[in-house]
């Protein structure tokens, strides 16, 4: 067994929660920091499928990527399928906590462990952190990530191996599929406001999740391939990552991530 709170503080370590982006809701969002838990599941999404799991499992906290709530609440009742959810769980009292954008941002975080997986070198934050303090951030801390690849390669070579590191099922590109690529920026998620400063950078490409149809033309018309691997497979690796970080530090206590989860978008059978 260990406290809500010991484990909380562990994922601000990972994780520092002044990395989030101002808009963003992360930290404990329900429970006790005081309650006991023998239990952790990690997961992408809080969904009603997941809290069922969560439920059945008797799980005593879940650490998700994408916050519950995300907005602020006027109320939580039945009527809407995200006070079911936090209804669902806190009869069940189990604990939510989000890192969210300072998981994306941190220094081992989730682009960062993309740029690792890509092999990029001289990785440095897309968008560095503003000017702080010597003991308040590292030179490594901030949104996204940019490297450069050992060797170039077209962009289609390059959206092949993305999808294929991580078993993405839907990636699709924007861009000329045998233009060389060398300098590559990464945004997981939904990323696609990361092209600004990816242009600005010097980017050949930008590989991130997701990203709506004006960002493809403008991608397009920057000459910046823009890779996209879907939402969920740009991150939910992470969150099977750091469900074995966890277990290595909390011996005593079970940690796994959701046997369930899975990306709500599927191929066309062929």
């Amino acid at each position: 067994m260990t406290s809500i709170d010991t484990v909380c503080q562990t994922l601000a370590q990972i994780a520092p929660l002044r990395l989030a982006e101002s808009w963003d809701n992360v930290g404990l969002l329900v429970g006790s920091r005081s309650a006991e838990i023998d239990s952790v599941m990690t997961c992408l999404t809080v969904t009603p499928a997941v809290v069922e799991e969560a439920v059945k499992a008797n799980v005593g906290m879940v650490v998700v990527h994408h916050p519950l709530p995300f907005k602020p609440l006027a109320r939580i009742t039945s009527d809407t399928i995200t006070g079911q959810m936090l209804l669902k769980l806190i009869a069940a009292g189990i604990a939510v906590y989000s890192a969210h954008t300072a998981f994306d941002s941190a220094v081992e975080g989730i682009n960062q462990q993309w740029a690792e997986t890509l092999q990029l070198a001289d990785v440095q934050p897309l968008v560095p952190l503003p000017e702080r303090s010597p003991t308040d951030s590292s030179p490594s801390e901030g949104a996204g990530r940019l490297g450069k690849l050992p060797q170039p390669v077209t962009l289609g070579e390059l959206a092949k191996r993305a999808a294929a590191a991580f078993g993405s099922t839907i990636p699709r590109l924007t861009g000329n599929i045998d233009a060389e690529t060398s300098k590559v920026a990464i945004a997981c998620g939904s990323g696609g406001s990361f092209l600004a400063a990816a242009r600005r950078r010097g980017c050949d490409a930008l590989i991130t999740g997701e990203a709506n149809f004006h960002t493809c033309l403008e991608a397009e018309s920057s000459r910046i391939g823009l890779v996209l691997l879907g939402h969920y497979w740009s991150e939910r690796f992470a969150m099977e990552r750091l469900a074995e970080q966890l277990q290595r530090e909390f011996v005593e206590v079970s940690v796994w991530a959701s046997r369930i989860e899975r990306d709500p978008i599927v191929p066309l059978p062929r």
